[in-house]
């Protein structure tokens, strides 16, 4: 099937949890210093802070073919400049891609902020209640809010900044949110006394057992980050 916003089975992560159970679609955009009428936007707020912006995964697998940049950027610009059509667009494709599931008795899953970080599906999620929402956020304080039955965060770590680690490590401790931690080379059996689990076996998060960490290994340009954002073990 054919959709205007969200992509299904185009990524490599994400189809090795597709199958018999579940379908995950996602929405890519542009995450960081966007363009649109002579102002920049920014769709992904710590990315600063985080210190993440210059190996982010817009820069990875199909990101870096143009035509797929120029996909993310039509989409990232109705979502700056129409909100409203951005949205009716956004909801059509999910019913029809939660239809498409639900006749073959499939959960239709759906990650909104592929490679952004809008929050976009704490507005949304209400809508579509047969479909399982999931994200990962530097947004600390996500975590703490009452957030749909149907949408599971996974916060994501970073110690290039030392105080936004303390908070995301102090948010798992008080939410029991999991945290997302890339690692350079193998996966530790544990990471600040939280155990670690392999996060590159599939995408489904809202699978994990909580209280852990989500291990994954760097990959493409992070393998070379040296800010913090990648941990050494």
């Amino acid at each position: 099937m054919t959709y205007k916003l969200i992509g299904v089975g185009n990524n490599a992560k994400t189809i090795k949890g597709d199958g018999s159970e579940f379908l995950t679609a996602i929405l890519y955009m542009l995450s960081f210093k966007t363009v649109f009428k002579g102002k920049v936007h920014n769709l992904c707020a710590m990315a600063d802070t985080a210190k993440c912006a210059d190996d982010c995964l817009r820069f990875a697998g199909r990101g870096q073919m143009q035509s797929v940049h120029k996909g993310r950027e039509r989409k990232t610009h109705m979502y700056i400049g129409d909100r409203i059509q951005f949205f009716d667009v956004l909801h059509q494709d999910l019913t029809k891609f939660t239809a498409y599931c639900l006749k073959r008795g499939i959960t239709p899953c759906f990650r909104p902020d592929g490679t952004t970080d809008t929050g976009m599906g704490l507005r949304i999620a209400g809508n579509h209640p047969d479909v399982q929402f999931y994200d990962y956020t530097k947004v600390v304080k996500r975590a703490y809010m009452d957030l749909p039955s149907n949408y599971h965060l996974t916060l994501s770590y970073s110690e290039a900044n030392p105080d936004y680690a303390e908070q995301v490590y102090r948010a798992c401790l008080d939410t029991g949110t999991n945290m997302a931690v890339v690692f350079r080379n193998e996966l530790p059996d544990t990471f600040r006394g939280l155990p670690v689990i392999n996060g590159d076996n599939d995408d489904l998060r809202f699978l994990d057992p909580k209280g852990v960490v989500v291990g994954l290994k760097a990959k493409g340009s992070a393998k070379r980050n040296t800010s913090g954002f990648v941990i050494d073990c």
